[in-house]
């Protein structure tokens, strides 16, 4: 059996034993539900709902806007109390349609329908307002209208969930691995040309194994085993370990025959197309070492990240640290009054902050920061170049090729933050192109 793997990348301590063996358990959301309306990239939805306005579970509050949006909807029953901005968990505040749960959970009539048809499968999706579950959130039905789809060759399904502590895919894969090879499925429908492939890491046999039991009678379908190493679920690496093709920043996936998705948003296109079921939970991660029972829960979207911590058991001590989604690539939140989004993967408290311990000192010219970085970059002297301004030599330098994974950050002996002076200038690059 070939483990498949790309150049660079880190081993960070896993984690993953905290939770790994606890089965999802789904939650209801507490009395208030904050909804964003701009929790994808692209243009934020627009409300459909008013103050004072009673909306059903399944019920739309939030229609897309333009090419590249999602539709939002309500998970619960109950009146709109609120259109107004809130926090989010990145410190952004975002406009909200906010709804008083009423507990009776009543269902509104399906909101749209699927026949089977390819154009009838991107509308469900696209109604459903399914975007991307890892976190990049990017609308999943724009992903999956390339330009010329007889040229797509390989739909890569995401199960390498690389990220430390995180668990949420792996028991997706263990507990319902019929409902990935279904959703792939539904995809390869979409293109006549394609083979499906689920990437998982060799750290996870057994769902290598049970998911192996579930593509048999699927031609299109094969499991491949990619080695254990972050970041070997991203876009770009994995792309390059199961099918040794590569893409830069001024390319797309598509641009080489490829399409990849995480494993969450090929269960909710399952929902979507079977069940006529808009996106409207997720399943979070609670993890790390401040938290009394880590924890896989099935959430609304919506419902308070501080709900969710008690519904793990609360704290053991006070957190120095909270993250929204991974260590390597999450967010460090100071609020926890804020609502789980689409994107939220998981919730991780830490007794210790590792990072803020540290004092950053110079650069020792040591190039581990270059063996790492899957890009293939200098990290080192493109975070100089951030920090002095010099957006010319930046670019020359390849600035835009880095994925922000962080590796560099994490291996450098000198504890110099790499990552966040090239995000940073990326943004300001990126920022002004579009200007």
């Amino acid at each position: 059996m070939s483990v498949l793997t790309f150049r660079g990348g880190v081993h960070p301590k896993e984690g993953k034993e905290l939770s790994k063996s606890a089965p999802i358990r789904k939650v209801l959301p507490g009395k208030e539900v904050v909804l964003a309306l701009g929790q994808h990239i692209g243009a934020p939805a627009s409300p459909t709902v008013a103050v004072g306005d009673y909306v059903l579970v399944n019920g739309k509050v939030g229609a897309a806007q333009g090419a590249v949006s999602a539709n939002i909807y309500s998970p619960v029953s109950g009146v709109v109390k609120a259109v107004e901005p809130r926090m989010m968990a990145n410190g952004l505040k975002v406009n909200c349609v906010i709804i008083e749960n009423d507990d009776k959970y009543e269902k509104a009539k399906d909101p749209f329908k699927c026949d089977g048809s390819k154009n009838s499968i991107l509308n469900a999706i696209k109604e459903a307002g399914i975007v991307g579950m890892g976190g990049a959130g990017f609308p999943t039905h724009v992903k999956l209208s390339p330009k010329h789809p007889k040229d797509i060759e390989y739909i890569v399904v995401n199960g390498a969930e690389c990220e430390p502590y995180l668990t949420s895919d792996y028991r997706r894969m263990i507990e319902s691995p019929e409902v990935i090879v279904e959703g792939l499925n539904i995809i390869l429908s979409l293109f006549e040309n394609a083979k499906g492939i689920i990437a998982i890491e060799d750290n996870k046999m057994d769902a290598i194994i049970k998911m192996r039991g579930y593509i048999k009678n699927y031609d299109r379908i094969s499991i491949k085993t990619v080695y254990t190493k972050y970041p070997q679920g991203g876009e770009r690496t994995l792309i390059k370990a199961v099918t040794d093709r590569e893409i830069n920043s001024k390319m797309l996936p598509a641009d080489v025959g490829c399409i990849v998705n995480n494993i969450d948003t090929v269960c909710a296109i399952y929902q979507a197309v079977k069940n006529n079921q808009p996106l409207i939970s997720r399943i979070v991660t609670v993890s790390g070492d401040a938290i009394k029972n880590p924890c896989n829960l099935e959430v609304c979207v919506g419902t308070s990240i501080a709900d969710i911590i008690e519904e793990a058991g609360g704290f053991k001590g006070q957190p120095e640290k909270i993250i929204s989604g991974g260590p390597m690539m999450g967010t460090a939140i100071f609020d926890i009054n804020t609502p789980v989004t689409k994107g939220t993967s998981a919730i991780l408290c830490f007794s210790k902050d590792e990072v803020a311990k540290h004092e950053a000192s110079n650069c020792i010219n040591c190039g581990r920061c270059v063996d790492v970085c899957p890009a293939h970059v200098l990290p080192a002297r493109l975070a100089l170049h951030a920090e002095h301004g010099n957006v010319d030599e930046f670019v020359k330098m390849k600035g835009l090729e880095c994925c922000e994974c962080g590796c560099c950050s994490y291996i450098c002996p000198a504890k110099r933050n790499l990552t966040q002076s090239i995000k940073t200038m990326r943004k300001s690059v990126l920022a002004s192109k579009k200007k």
